[in-house]
C-alpha cells in the first residue's frame, strides 16, 4: 500500500525536458514496493514506478515512450525491474499493465522480463482510480487555465465531495466517462477525432516528426491565415447569435479558393498546426459540454497526453466549455494529466499478507 500522508508534487528545478512530468514526494512510504505500471495506448506507453529515497520515503516518477518504440520502453522496464531485484530478492516483481498494448503485448512483455508477474487490469478502471487519487490525495494537482488572467493556472483545493464528475479522455480517441462515485462509472461518448488525429494529419502536412515538435510549431502560428473567420465573412462580429469576427467559422476554410487549388506549399506548418490544433480540441470541447449538459454535470476533468500541459490547448478546452455553458460549467485540467490509467494500475497492485509464524513469501525461507 502507498502512504500518501504528506504527499507533495516537486518542486524540483532540474527538470528541463519539453512537458517533463514532475515526481511526486512521498515522505511517508515505509513499506517496499515491488509493482511498476505501464499504460500502453495507440500513441504513447505511460510508464509510473517508484524509487525509495536514501533516508525516507520515495518518490512516484513518470516517464512517457512512443509506442512505436516500445521496445526502448521494455528495455526500461528491465532497468527497474533489475534494479528493484537488487533492493529485495525475495520479492516477486509485477508489472501491472492496461491499455490497449497490455494485451496486444502481453506475450512480449512476458519473455521479454522473465520472472516478472504480468497482470493486465482494465482500461477504464484504471484511469478513473488515478483521476481519483490525483484529485483526493495530492495538493496542487487540479487547476484551471485562463489566459487572460496575470496568473493563467489557479489550483484547485483538495476536496472530498468530488461527484458526479465527467472524465474526457484524450488519448489517440477520445473517452469520455460519467463518475457518480468509487468505482461507479459508465463510458458515456467518446469520439475518434483525438490526439492520434491530430498526430497523423501533421504528419502528413508538416515535417515535424513527434507530437512535442508539432505542439512546438503551432506555438507560433497563426490560424487566421488558414481558417476562414466570422469577420471574414461579415466583416464585423455577427452580434445578434453572439458570434464575434475573430472566432472560427470554418476550419481550414482558406485552404481551398473557388478556382484555385492550393498546394502544401503555400501555408507555413505553424499556421498548419494551429489550425488543426483549434480545431481538434473545439471539437473535444463541444462534445465534452454537450455531454456535460445532458448528464447535469458541473466539473469536467481532461486528461490524457494530448494535452501536455500545452497552453495553446488548455485555452482552447477551457473557452469551449466556459463559451457553451455561460460559465456554468469547469474545465479542469492535471499536472499529470496522461498518466492517470499507469497510475490506477500502479495502485491496484495488492502486496502479499505479511508472513507470521507459519507462513512465509514464496522463494523465501
Amino acid at each position: 500500500m502507498m502512504n500518501v500522508i504528506g504527499a507533495t508534487v516537486s518542486t524540483d528545478s532540474t527538470l528541463s525536458a519539453q512537458h517533463a512530468v514532475r515526481d511526486i514526494v512521498l515522505p511517508n512510504q515505509v513499506d517496499h514496493v515491488p509493482q511498476v505500471a505501464v499504460d500502453i495506448g495507440g500513441s504513447l506507453a505511460k510508464v509510473v514506478y517508484y524509487t525509495p529515497s536514501p533516508s525516507k520515503g520515495g518518490r512516484l516518477h513518470f516517464k512517457i515512450f512512443e509506442t512505436d518504440r516500445l521496445d526502448e520502453c521494455i528495455d526500461f522496464l528491465a532497468q527497474l525491474m533489475t534494479k528493484a531485484r537488487l533492493l529485495a530478492p525475495h520479492v516477486k516483481q509485477v508489472l501491472q499493465a492496461t491499455g490497449g498494448g497490455a494485451h496486444l503485448f502481453h506475450n512480449l512483455l512476458t519473455e521479454r522480463l522473465p520472472g516478472v508477474e504480468v497482470k493486465k487490469d482494465d482500461e477504464m478502471e484504471c484511469l478513473i482510480s488515478g483521476l481519483s487519487f490525483f484529485i483526493t490525495e495530492i495538493p496542487y494537482e487540479v487547476f484551471t487555465y485562463n489566459e487572460n488572467d496575470a496568473n493563467p493556472i489557479r489550483f484547485e483545493q483538495i476536496s472530498k465531495n468530488i461527484y458526479p464528475y465527467m472524465l474526457v479522455n484524450i488519448g489517440s480517441g477520445v473517452s469520455i466517462l460519467k463518475v457518480t462515485g468509487p468505482n461507479q462509472f459508465s463510458r458515456i461518448s467518446g469520439t475518434s477525432l483525438g490526439g492520434g488525429t491530430l498526430w497523423g494529419l501533421l504528419s502528413l502536412l508538416t515535417d515535424a516528426t513527434s507530437f512535442d515538435d508539432m505542439l512546438e510549431i503551432a506555438k507560433d502560428g497563426d490560424n487566421r491565415r488558414v481558417d476562414l473567420m466570422v469577420g471574414d465573412i461579415y466583416g464585423t462580429d455577427y452580434n445578434k447569435i453572439g458570434l464575434k469576427s475573430s472566432r472560427i467559422a470554418s476550419s481550414f476554410g482558406k485552404v481551398f479558393k473557388k478556382g484555385v487549388r492550393q498546394d502544401k506549399g503555400s501555408f507555413d506548418s505553424s499556421d498548419i498546426s494551429k489550425s488543426l490544433l483549434y480545431m481538434i480540441s473545439n471539437n473535444i470541447g463541444q462534445i465534452a459540454y454537450l455531454n456535460a449538459k445532458q448528464h447535469d454535470i458541473k466539473r469536467i476533468y481532461f486528461g490524457g497526453c494530448f494535452i501536455r500541459g500545452h497552453p495553446i490547448t488548455m485555452n482552447t478546452l477551457s473557452y469551449a466549455i466556459k463559451f457553451w455553458s455561460n460559465g456554468d460549467m469547469k474545465a479542469l485540467f492535471l499536472l499529470h494529466e496522461g498518466h492517470l490509467g499507469a497510475t490506477g494500475a500502479f495502485l491496484k497492485h495488492r502486496a502479499l499478507p505479511k508472513p507470521t509464524h507459519n507462513c512465509h513469501y514464496p522463494g523465501t525461507v
